[in-house]
């Protein structure tokens, strides 16, 4: 099986010419001359990047989920692969019901019309690892019913073998494989995978989000129908809401197209800087908007976290860029220890204003902010700054939203709406506000302390009381001891004296 799997992807990789990725790179090498002589027939009228993007979705869902993930890796793919694998999407038949039935009432163990009162027998959508259905809980409720694909374990472990082996090849025989870190890659896509096989922490994601924007007049998150959710089924209320790409349909159900784009960038930022936990898979396919205006947030199998330290790095780089502060810039990577603390400032400054100072020459409104993170980071690799998988994430994200906003509102300037929030994200963690909210946050454990401080004094001055009479009953016995020892020599000072004169007595007496 193993075998036939592997013989397919070489056949598609020749067919489209991927082998060319690996030579072209390394043309002047005898491998490459041997090899172009042997194929020396072939001819593409399509670039590298469309080849590869059109090899993955001939290899299927998980290769196509594959390219999706590498394409978030702008550090490390040149920008015409990277933007090419940006547009792979899903297009994944539905498995047929009976597969999708036979989970669902393993899982519920009864049949399927006895668990919801109704169940809509085609998927609504139908992407690698899972796939949706509409249902009715027994007291009508309205919800979306998420089913992983039987097998999918067995097909994402076969493939991800291959991956693998793919990758320490890649790694022997191109020269460029081993500072692209091949295996590493599919070692992050190892891992991101199997966080999306397993439903039931994207339940949790989804509940955590929906907690973060309770009573929110921006942001709708689906709530989570718990009694009805396990590893591998996810039930939550359903969502009416049109596609966010679908802008005539926005405009026909009444909603402002440049506040739209506004507020997308404000839950982003609210996400990113109040939170530290972000949607990190804002595509169109999982992003609605309610009739009253307010965006929808679907599909949470891939979700971002930030620290205070990454929150800090990421506000202080922001607002240096806002203000041409190189400087700024270059101490903020050190100080967040992610780039070596040997690093010379000045020339770490020089080089980041290479990169950012052409960008300022254009109106604001014209500069990406995703593309200047991405710029940032790709600068940092010289100075050895391993990326961050988080901020990768956030600068995926953050391309993301930047199409939305510019494709609702083409005169958006993502700086301008972003600075103000930055600067009060700023003014809360770093001015007065920041110690409000800090005696706010400290206030419980104060006030459970505080009727317990005076014992607490109590205590450590007897405590003190205890150490001082201790040390100075030490001290006491010192000096005693000493006492003790000068008696004892001036006792053996005066019996030596005395046998001194009984014996110069007895010479000379």
């Amino acid at each position: 099986m193993r075998l036939f799997r592997l013989i397919k992807i070489v056949s598609v990789s020749l067919r489209f010419g991927l082998d060319r990725l690996i030579l072209d790179a390394d043309s002047s090498g005898r491998l490459a001359r041997v090899w172009q002589a042997v194929f020396f027939w072939r001819s593409f009228a399509e670039p590298r990047g469309v080849r590869l993007r059109q090899a993955l979705e001939s290899l299927g869902p998980i290769f196509v989920k594959f390219g999706q993930m590498l394409s978030t890796r702008r550090d490390l793919l040149p920008p015409d692969l990277a933007d090419e694998l940006a547009l792979l999407q899903d297009r994944v038949p539905p498995i047929p019901i009976e597969q999708a039935l036979g989970v669902l009432e393993g899982f519920y163990g009864r049949p399927i019309d006895e668990v919801f009162r109704n169940f809509e027998r085609t998927p609504v959508a139908s992407a690698s690892v899972a796939q949706v259905h509409f249902a009715c809980l027994p007291d009508g409720t309205e919800v979306a019913v998420k089913v992983l694909r039987p097998g999918i374990d067995r097909v994402i472990a076969h493939d991800l073998a291959l991956l693998e082996a793919a990758a320490m090849l890649l790694e022997k025989i191109w020269p460029e494989g081993r500072r692209l870190k091949p295996r590493e890659v599919v070692a992050e896509f190892d891992k991101h995978l199997h966080d999306e096989l397993d439903l039931m922490r994207e339940a949790a994601n989804c509940s955590q989000l929906r907690r973060n924007f309770k009573d929110s007049s921006l942001l709708l998150v689906p709530e989570v129908h718990w009694d009805w959710c396990g590893s591998r089924v996810m039930v939550m209320e359903r969502m009416h809401g049109v596609p966010i790409s679908q802008t005539p349909a926005l405009i026909a159900q009444g909603n402002d197209l440049k506040a739209l784009s506004r507020a997308g960038v404000e839950i982003f930022f609210t996400q990113v800087f109040r939170d530290g936990f972000f949607h990190a898979d804002m595509h169109p396919g999982n992003i609605f908007v309610h009739r009253d205006g307010r965006y929808i947030a679907l599909d949470f199998g891939i979700m971002g976290t930030l620290n205070e330290v990454d929150k800090n790095y990421l506000a202080q780089n922001f607002l240096a860029f806002f203000k041409r502060d190189y400087r700024r810039v270059a101490l903020a990577h050190i100080e967040a220890g992610w780039v070596p603390a040997k690093t010379r400032v000045d020339e770490f400054e020089a080089a980041i204003r290479t990169v950012c100072e052409p960008i300022f020459d254009k109106p604001l409104k014209d500069i990406s902010f995703g593309k200047t993170l991405l710029r940032l980071f790709q600068t940092a690799r010289r100075f050895e700054m391993e990326v961050q998988p988080q901020l990768v994430l956030l600068q995926k994200t953050l391309l993301n939203i930047e199409g939305l906003g510019r494709q609702l509102d083409p005169e958006l300037d993502l700086w301008k709406t972003a600075k103000p929030f930055l600067e009060r994200w700023m003014d809360e963690r770093m001015g007065w506000r920041a110690l409000v909210h800090g005696v706010k946050e400290e206030a419980p454990a104060w006030a459970g302390a505080l009727p317990q401080l005076p014992r607490l004094i109590h205590q450590n001055l007897s405590e003190a009381g205890r150490q001082q009479a201790a040390q100075q009953q030490r001290l006491d016995q010192l000096a005693a001891g000493q006492r003790l020892q000068g008696r004892m020599l001036a006792v053996i000072g005066a019996l030596a004296a005395a046998l001194l004169g009984l014996e110069l007595y007895r010479l000379f007496g």
